[in-house]
């Protein structure tokens, strides 16, 4: 069987830093490790070839040479997914779906002609879609009911399809699964809210097989809460800081994890040690009221900004995930947020209207109560939210805007990255092994002339650059190189914004129009 396992494009988004990704020659963030794990668990006689629509188109000789055609995606790629869908029948070819979105929304995708939905964790359902194929079926829905598998048995990732030079960081899972139940998430609507994780020797023969193809950057643990099981993430990381010690400590890491991580200082200690250098935060919001009414009580119990500082000073650079929109919200929410960032110095701060996602609490109760305006649902920043909030659409639309306005002010930014490697530099944890030092070559002192070039000349930022450049090698020279790849996300930003801006005061144009228009057809008929 010869299988092209496609990947349908992302829209231009918060985390597409295309700008970015130019300035070193890359074409996107992360891989599709859903797509390699696919192709891990497929009969390995089976034939494949990968094609990541972010970086490249496919070409007829790919097209002609397959005999089925996989595809994955979350719900933002859900318009290319579609389109690819009706190419690949077009092309005469047997399609298989899967991925978040179709487990979502299975009907939207088997309504423009998927031949096989492969639907919940592949685990399960890859196998009997395999026995569907050596039975000679043509069509199927494969489902999991309820059934979760054991991520123990999961094989190496096919990393060795991927075209390496192409993306900026690699992607590498450890769980699956978190223990919270927040109202408005769709992860433990998909995997569960009890973390199933590899085995420490599991996950460190990925990272071996990595280093066997070659891979020296950095890798995003993609587990939505990397500390969701805490005893086992310890008893990883216990193996991991002597394998990295041994190789010479070949990559960094980021992921994610709930803000309750600043309650284990051991646990921050021990992720800083094997070269953990970033964090992912869903911090929401500062308002109580809106985080208790979500159930999101976990960011509850603590002072969330002192959280963030706590994980700073530990040597952890925070990004973090607020929403605005919630029931019950209060006047202001955007500005609030916006205060909050500045206060903790968050650089990187995801900033979205809430979203009611396929399935989760969220959607039941909205759709329970007749107020959801779309059953389907974008998590992109330049959507207007799916439901009818308890305050003025307009009024929340206009202070998202001006928030995201704000956050990503050039000034502003480059001052709270710089306040942030500041506090980084004050941590005290133990580095223990000497870090290999990563090749510098003319893509990358390309990519800092220009940099120096845009932030340090041609900007109102000009003086505030070299200052805090001159601040940095006083305080923190370590931190420099990494100070100066969060330094360049305003090249994205600074277009982003504005994309932001443009499409959500459209949206909400013609949302207002239409409100217009229904209310004078209702006093029409009323007068009639």
């Amino acid at each position: 069987m010869r299988v092209l396992l496609l990947y349908p494009r992302f829209p231009k988004s918060f985390w597409s830093f295309e700008k970015t990704l130019a300035l070193l020659d890359r074409k996107a963030m992360l891989p599709p490790l859903g797509l390699v794990t696919v192709a891990a668990i497929l009969p390995q006689e089976w034939e494949f070839k990968l094609v990541d629509r972010n970086i490249r188109e496919v070409t007829q000789a790919e097209w002609d040479w397959a005999e089925l055609v996989i595809l994955s995606a979350m719900i933002v790629q859900k318009e290319d997914l579609l389109e690819q869908i009706r190419v690949a029948k077009g092309q005469g070819k047997r399609v298989a779906v899967g991925g978040p979105y179709a487990t979502a929304l299975p009907d939207e995708v088997s309504d423009v002609g998927a031949d096989y939905l492969i639907l919940d964790e592949g685990e399960i359902t890859l196998p009997m879609f395999i026995e569907a194929i050596a039975q000679g079926q043509t069509s199927g829905v494969f489902r999991a009911n309820g059934e979760k598998p054991d991520v123990t048995g999961t094989p190496i990732p096919r990393f060795d399809l991927l075209e390496f030079d192409a993306y900026s960081e690699m992607s590498v899972q450890f769980s699956r699964g978190c223990p919270f139940q927040c109202e408005f998430c769709d992860i433990i609507v998909l995997y569960g809210r009890k973390p199933r994780t590899k085995t420490p020797a599991q996950l460190l023969a990925e990272l071996e097989r990595l280093y066997e193809l070659g891979w020296r950057r950095s890798i995003f643990m993609v587990d939505d809460n990397f500390i969701g099981n805490k005893r086992n993430v310890k008893l990883f990381l216990k193996d991991l800081q002597p394998w990295m010690v041994e190789h010479g400590y070949p990559f960094s890491f980021a992921t994610e994890a709930s803000v309750d991580l600043a309650q284990d200082q051991e646990l921050m200690d021990a992720m800083v040690q094997c070269n953990f250098g970033a964090v992912f935060l869903g911090i929401e919001t500062p308002d109580e009221s809106s985080l208790t009414l979500t159930q999101k009580h976990q960011n509850t119990r603590d002072s969330l900004s002192e959280a963030v500082l706590a994980i700073t000073r530990s040597g952890l650079r925070v990004m973090a995930g607020f929403i605005i929109g919630f029931d019950g919200e209060k006047s202001g929410a955007g500005q609030r947020i916006v205060q909050f960032v500045e206060k903790t110095a968050i650089p990187t701060a995801l900033f979205s209207m809430l979203q009611a996602l396929p399935d989760t609490a969220l959607w039941h109760r909205l759709n329970k109560e007749g107020r959801l305006r779309e059953k389907s649902a974008n998590i992109n920043q330049t959507t207007l939210m799916n439901y009818v909030p308890t305050r003025p659409l307009e009024e929340i639309a206009q202070e998202y805007v001006d928030a995201f306005y704000q956050l990503y002010d050039p000034v502003r930014f480059l001052d709270r990255a710089y306040r942030h490697y500041r506090l980084l530099g004050e941590a005290t944890y133990p580095k223990k092994g000497k870090r290999a030092r990563k090749p510098i070559n003319w893509v990358t002192i390309r990519a800092l002339l220009t940099i120096a070039w845009r932030q340090g000349v041609v900007r109102e930022t000009r003086w505030q650059f070299w200052r805090n450049l001159w601040n940095m090698w006083r305080h923190n020279p370590g931190g420099i190189s990494s100070y100066l790849s969060v330094c360049a996300q305003i090249e994205h930003f600074v277009e982003y914004r504005e994309i932001v801006k443009r499409e959500i005061e459209q949206q909400v144009s013609q949302f207002l129009a239409e409100e217009a228009r229904l209310k004078a057809q209702e006093v029409s008929q009323t007068a009639a």
